[in-house]
């Protein structure tokens, strides 16, 4: 059991609060927010008795083991720094930072300060998911060849995520899923190839990617903010196709097909599509540190990075720069 600190009291903060309190033992002793009044009115909502007017109080907290930062895009990178310094594990929010090299400096910073620093890619912590990582490890897709999946949904003003100041756009909101997954599953993405669009407010509306990995694998993806999509998955080898029904990264079932297409497993998730799983991030988080570990190998640093890279590119192919843009907003 961790005492844990929240930075932000936006929609996903009530979540993960709530995940916690229903579902382990872990204690969220305080929260901190830009005024008092926000934290006070979080506090007061979500059951939790410490309540921070700023940032820096909430990271200096003695009451507070780890921290988990659940703000904006463009303040993770510096949140991270500022509870890594407090000497403060530390769980960020997906992405972890806006880019490869943001995110390369916060793992130093916590590898240097003794201190865990681990991204909430709650996907890959889902049972869901710890059944595709068993059919992966058993080889009964043969060669994964293939990794297709998209992910889309609408958004209407004044939504951060439609904002350049706040590193809006589809990539590192909707995108980033996308490209864990094909670097989880196919390893770095050794050729990019992007195509996007903008929309009105200046940020990427829709990109798709493919993606060129070892031995010849492929992974082609798409994202988009303006439509609703089927957000479905595939994984595909020599031996078998395996599928995830969207919504893929949340909570759900899975279906393992044979190549010749006679013979369909199914695993059913018992738990119920939506973010009330988001415990399971912080149990794992918690069990390492239990055991004196810093990192988890659900997702390590070195998956952040080579994420991160390929997102890297793509922004770069669709003419974005989320840290520049964030930097002259």
């Amino acid at each position: 059991m961790l005492r844990w600190g929240v930075l932000g009291t936006g929609w996903i903060a009530e979540r993960f609060v709530a995940a916690l309190r229903e579902n382990t033992e872990q204690r969220v002793v305080a929260v901190g927010s830009r005024t008092r009044a926000s934290a006070r009115r979080f506090a007061t909502s979500a059951g939790v008795p410490g309540a921070h007017g700023s940032y820096a109080a909430l990271v200096q907290d003695p009451d507070v083991d780890v921290v988990y930062v659940a703000l904006p895009h463009h303040l993770h990178h510096g949140a991270a720094l500022q509870a890594i310094a407090a000497g403060k594990h530390v769980l960020v929010e997906k992405p972890l930072a806006l880019d490869a090299p943001q995110a390369r400096e916060v793992f130093a910073a916590a590898a240097a300060a003794g201190v865990a620093c681990v991204e909430a890619y709650w996907t890959a912590f889902l049972p869901r998911f710890d059944v595709v990582r068993q059919v992966l490890e058993a080889g009964w897709l043969g060669d994964v060849r293939t990794v297709v999946a998209d992910h889309g949904e609408h958004f209407d003003p004044p939504h951060r995520i439609l904002d350049p100041a706040l590193a809006g756009g589809s990539l590192l909101d909707l995108g980033t899923y996308l490209t864990t997954l094909s670097t989880w599953v196919l390893g770095p993405a050794t050729a990019v190839f992007a195509s996007g669009e903008m929309n009105g407010t200046g940020v990427n509306a829709q990109t798709a990617a493919v993606l060129s990995h070892a031995r010849g694998a492929r992974s082609s993806l798409h994202t988009t903010l303006e439509a609703r999509t089927p957000t479905t998955a595939t994984i595909a080898g020599t031996e078998g196709t395996l599928f995830l029904p969207g919504p893929w990264m949340m909570p759900g079932d899975v279906h393992l097909t044979s190549a010749d297409g006679a013979t369909t497993i199914s695993w059913t998730d018992p738990q119920p599509i939506g973010h009330g799983a988001l415990h399971h991030t912080a149990v794992e988080f918690a069990a390492r540190i239990g055991s004196g570990e810093l990192s988890t190998p659900l997702h390590p640093s070195e998956a952040v990075l080579t994420n991160l890279a390929a997102l890297d590119e793509i922004a770069r192919q669709v003419g974005v720069d989320h840290a520049a843009t964030v930097a002259q907003s």
